[in-house]
């Protein structure tokens, strides 16, 4: 027997959502059925559904009518015969992240790495990116999703189901600072660390021992907001006041910061995050997290001579996931800091409209199903 649920769909490229009655996914094999409870709203959503295509065409979203919702959470509903370790009634997050599963990078456990690598409900990296949404064509607003076994993260019982939903952007922060090594006594400049990933970013780096974190933004109100999560060991600047990467310099009696993260969003600025790289001293390393894009005039000279690292970091693994649940379900990581907005699903479009940046990565946005 078919059996139908709700769930917001776009039909169309600037038409608002609608909420339709579709057929509910059966789990087969390894996969997963999964009750949505909440599902984290994107801030840029709006910009991704308007403009992408435009933006970056290389990089497909699902086909339309289609189900977005980037950070699904839930209690699992069905198991597929093949499924091991997981059962009806688990408390879960759905990792997005969808691969082949058989090439060597996913063997390897860099599953960012697959030609096919594709965030489900929300755009793909390649056309191969069709297949996996063909595949698991449901994303989080809906009322249920299928997933993949090795995707479903079990989370604790401290961490409501719309906590849940803001996963992505703690994983995308975390997976990063792992990248970087060992933290303990470090140095990190965090451009843009009053937005989603740079609260992140900054929770999880004083968690993993940092010892001065330079954090650059716009707004004064709110970077004393963040300075105040750890006095002695955040220093602010606001770069609407000069030079952030020259202010690290000063601070560090011309040396430089051992590390840094980028994670400003979608069009902002390139030149805010090449002048805060000059303030990383030499050997150091740049990793970029954010949606910024476009040619980076880096000098090469400076990179070879400076013995710099540049990398990029995309999401992050299921295994970093459960890290992530097991931090918080200890008390290591205090996810009270961030204040939800939500809205229920029927006002979805009320929702992709009223995501408001006013207090940056202290506040994020659900839909609870």
């Amino acid at each position: 027997m078919t059996h139908l649920m709700r769930a917001a769909r776009l039909h169309t490229v600037g038409q608002p959502m609608s909420i339709d009655q579709v057929e509910r996914p059966v789990a087969m094999g390894s996969d997963v059925v999964v009750e949505v409870k909440a599902c984290g709203m994107v801030p840029n959503l709006a910009n991704v559904l308007a403009n992408w295509e435009t933006w970056y065409p290389q990089m497909p979203l699902p086909p339309r009518p289609a189900i977005h919702g980037l950070d699904p959470s839930g209690i699992v509903h069905q198991v597929g015969p093949q499924v091991v370790n997981i059962k009806r009634g688990d408390r879960v997050y759905i990792n997005p992240g969808r691969f082949c599963g058989a090439c060597h990078h996913c063997s390897s456990g860099r599953p960012q790495a697959c030609e096919h690598w594709t965030l489900g409900g929300y755009f793909g990296y390649n056309p191969k990116s069709l297949e996996m949404f063909s595949r698991y064509p449901y994303g989080g607003f809906g009322e249920f999703i299928l997933a993949p076994q090795a995707q479903v993260i079990r989370i604790p019982d401290n961490m409501s189901f719309v906590q849940g939903s803001r996963m992505g952007y703690l994983g995308t922060s975390y997976a990063a600072l792992k990248k970087c090594g060992s933290l303990m006594g470090k140095s990190l400049i965090i451009n843009g660390a009053t937005g989603t990933l740079g609260l992140g970013a900054t929770l999880f780096a004083l968690a993993m021992g940092i010892g001065k974190i330079y954090a650059v933004a716009r707004g004064e109100r709110l970077l004393e907001r963040l300075k105040a999560l750890s006095p002695e060991r955040i220093v602010t600047f606001s770069n609407t006041q000069g030079s952030s990467g020259a202010f690290v310099k000063q601070q560090t009696g011309g040396s430089g910061a051992d590390l840094m993260l980028d994670t400003l969003g979608a069009k902002a600025p390139l030149d805010s995050m090449l002048d805060a790289m000059g303030g990383v001293k030499r050997g150091g390393r740049i990793v970029n997290i954010g949606g910024t894009s476009g040619p980076l005039p880096v000098d090469v000279k400076w990179w070879m001579d400076e013995q710099m690292e540049l990398m990029g970091s995309v999401w992050f693994t299921a295994a970093e996931g459960m890290e992530i649940a097991a931090m918080i379900g200890s008390g290591i990581i205090d996810m009270s800091v961030m204040t939800p907005m939500v809205w229920p699903l029927e006002k979805i479009n009320e929702a992709i409209s009223g995501v408001g940046k006013s207090d940056g990565g202290f506040t994020y946005y659900a839909v609870e199903i």
